[in-house]
């Protein structure tokens, strides 16, 4: 015999089920699957453009962030819980010592 909580449960996939069923059933379905289509087509020329270049800025922070990597890779555990114990910690006090040697 079930308890009242596994009834409610088994009730409630059960519901699910058929709602799912029933909305795939319907006319509206071939609609929404013909309009995923059509946005999945609209998707396409944008990402046939070209990517812009990045601004200098944008190229400055990625240097940055691939500097603060391989100094965080070459890190030992005990250097990394000196310096602090996780990547966002160490990546802003690097990101502000990389500006300041730069400035």
């Amino acid at each position: 015999m079930l308890s009242f909580r596994s009834h409610r449960r088994v009730a409630f996939v059960q519901a699910a089920f058929f709602a799912a069923f029933a909305l795939l059933a319907s006319p509206l379905a071939g609609s929404l699957v013909a309009g995923s289509a059509l946005a999945q087509g609209a998707a396409a020329p944008k990402e046939a453009k070209e990517a812009k270049e990045p601004s200098v800025g944008q190229s400055a922070a990625r240097e940055r962030q691939k500097k603060c990597g391989a100094e965080w890779r070459a890190l030992s555990v005990s250097d990394k819980a000196a310096q602090g114990p996780k990547w966002p910690q160490y990546y802003s006090k690097c990101v502000k010592r990389l500006k300041q040697i730069k400035a």
